[in-house]
């Protein structure tokens, strides 16, 4: 299989899973290395694919083909307070795409979460626990934005209502791209 051939055949995997597939399943699947499936997505990311990489492995989220609304929040809190926040929006239904800092010498940073349950959440902060590894809020002060997917414009309000009632510091800056 050539290369073009094999780029399309993980575009199309991609495109038609719910779930994240594992760079070693398409690797097995493929008959090429794992590493040979990150260079792919590498170079599928620049020709300007929506390929998010979790912890469970790449997606291609479909929040825009379900006409969802996508919002933007701006947070600061404390560490600690991470869970609390990412409860608090994956409760209500939403889902929290990715998180992104500014950084002054870096720029934009952006870390992929996708996450859409407590258990989800759960997950996360255990591997931030286990590997001792700091948060990217930690960079900037807590400061810290979110991307959020939403049912509707109704629903993305609801959830900022619960973040500020919850008690963190929020700026929304809605959008819908």
């Amino acid at each position: 299989m050539d290369t073009n051939t094999r780029r399309e055949h993980i575009l199309s995997t991609l495109k038609h899973q719910k779930k994240p597939v594992s760079a070693s399943l398409l690797a097995k699947e493929l008959s090429v290395s794992r590493q040979v499936i990150v260079g792919d997505v590498a170079i599928l990311r620049a020709q300007g694919h929506d390929i998010i990489a979790t912890a469970r492995g790449y997606i291609i989220p479909t929040y825009n083909e379900t006409n969802q609304f996508i919002g933007k929040i701006v947070c600061q809190h404390e560490p600690g307070d991470t869970r609390h926040e990412l409860y608090t929006i994956v409760d209500l239904g939403a889902v929290v795409t990715n998180v992104i800092v500014k950084h002054g010498l870096y720029g934009e940073i952006t870390g992929s979460l996708n996450l859409t349950t407590r258990s989800d959440v759960d997950m996360f902060i255990r591997k931030v626990e286990n590997a001792e590894v700091k948060l990217l809020s930690e960079l900037t002060m807590g400061v810290h934005t979110h991307t959020i997917a939403c049912r509707d414009k109704a629903h993305y309000e609801a959830v900022c209502s619960a973040l500020v009632a919850a008690g963190l510091d929020l700026i929304i800056t809605e959008y819908n791209p």
